[in-house]
């Protein structure tokens, strides 16, 4: 989850913060309602109106459909190959191009302001909310609230509810109304309460930051901030390549960074135009045998908007596309897991002393790790790509 510094832009709001104080705070789980009280009285010891504070928790609900959704994340268990051509259709590449050119000249804005290039925004706006179709239909206070007072992981959501409340002193958050998903994530881009103070833009110049109803003011918060997150104006940040099957695979994956002149000499080509004179990782989300990219500097601030390694490569690719990248080539992988089996798996490891962050069947960043070190360890090639035969071996 993202963190940053509120400072400056509570102070242009009118809002100067104290730090919470320790005796304010009240633990996750318990009674709701005592740990509402408990969040109020946190609010007013940070500097809130006591009487705002009492109006924005007024009725405030605890909602067990947020609780199952966050159980419910299945999807990422799907391969790259799989979850991308799920994404990607023809009618989201077609409305993206029609998206650009209706906003062309927010756009230009964005790249000369922000550096951001039009297509890794386009990409993030239409798989967060479909152009702003469907933004969520879960209240947004409940939501935050209810995650918070769930022990999982209540550190990320906490803040949250009073930036949410800050928001709502600025008139720029109802918490009777706002929606949104089920995580708390508001408007088209989907940006957190917290992200929405730090890097909220009045882009249409109505005094307001609405991302819920102006694209413009979405569009530029979002590219705010990716800058924030350290995006590098004008550069790449994911290109399609090819891999030679004698390379060294224990030298891929995100934690390897090499100057593109390193890889070039190793055989890996890109397929349309020329390597950029950028570190880069090589990232093999289905193994030796399946699609591969180079992976540049920004394409690591994808993952402090997501961190979820199948979700954050198909919108770094996806936002080739919008630019005019081809349709990646699948290769011949071999066979992944089913989810149970990466259950399995994930267990096994776990029994082994690893950290996979989790038995949830997802192949995430701590069950890579695994793979790639067990895969050493048996004497197969070291790509990160669990299979049958890795399975079976343990």
């Amino acid at each position: 989850m993202r963190r940053f510094s509120l400072a400056l832009v509570l102070a242009c709001i009118g809002y100067t913060a104290q730090a919470p104080l320790a005796s304010a705070e009240v633990p996750c789980g318990g009674d709701f309602a005592s740990f509402v009280q408990g969040l109020e009285a946190e609010a007013v010891a940070q500097g809130h109106d006591p009487a705002v504070t009492a109006r924005f928790f007024d009725g405030v609900l605890l909602e067990q459909k947020v609780l199952a959704a966050d159980r419910r994340q299945g999807v990422f268990q799907m391969d790259f190959t799989s979850f991308a051509r799920r994404l990607i259709s023809n009618d989201r590449l077609s409305k993206g191009r029609q998206m650009a050119s209706r906003y062309a000249q927010i756009f230009d804005r964005i790249e000369e302001e922000f550096g951001v290039s039009r297509g890794v925004l386009l990409a993030f706006w239409a798989f967060e909310t479909d152009y702003g179709g469907f933004q969520g239909d879960f209240n947004t206070l409940n939501a935050l609230v209810t995650l918070a007072h769930d022990c999982r992981r209540p550190e990320l959501f906490r803040p949250q509810i009073f930036s949410a409340l800050s928001l709502y002193e600025h008139g720029d958050f109802d918490p009777d109304t706002t929606t949104g998903a089920w995580a708390g994530e508001i408007g088209q881009v989907q940006m957190l309460p917290r992200d929405i103070l730090e890097n909220g833009v009045d882009g249409d110049g109505d005094g307001h930051v609405r991302l819920k109803t102006s694209a413009p003011d979405a569009l530029m918060s979002g590219a705010k901030m990716l800058q924030s997150l350290g995006w590098h104006a004008g550069e790449p940040w994911l290109q399609e390549v090819t891999v030679p099957g004698d390379l060294d695979f224990s030298i891929t994956g995100t934690q390897d960074k090499r100057p593109s002149s390193e890889w070039a000499q190793m055989g890996v080509r890109p397929r349309e135009g020329a390597l950029a004179d950028l570190p880069a990782s090589l990232i093999l989300p289905q193994g030796k045998g399946g699609p591969a990219f180079l992976a540049y500097p920004n394409f690591h601030v994808y993952f402090e908007w997501n961190q979820s390694f199948t979700y954050v490569l198909t919108a770094a690719y996806f936002a080739t596309r919008l630019e005019g990248a081809p349709v990646f080539d699948a290769g011949t992988p071999v066979p992944g897991l089913s989810g149970e089996q990466m259950k399995d798996l994930q267990s096994k490891l776990a029994a082994r002393g690893y950290d996979v962050g989790g038995i949830d069947g997802i192949l995430g960043v701590g069950t890579r790790a695994a793979v790639r070190d067990m895969q050493g360890k048996l004497g197969m090639p070291v790509d990160g790509w669990p299979t049958v035969e890795l399975l079976s071996k343990l």
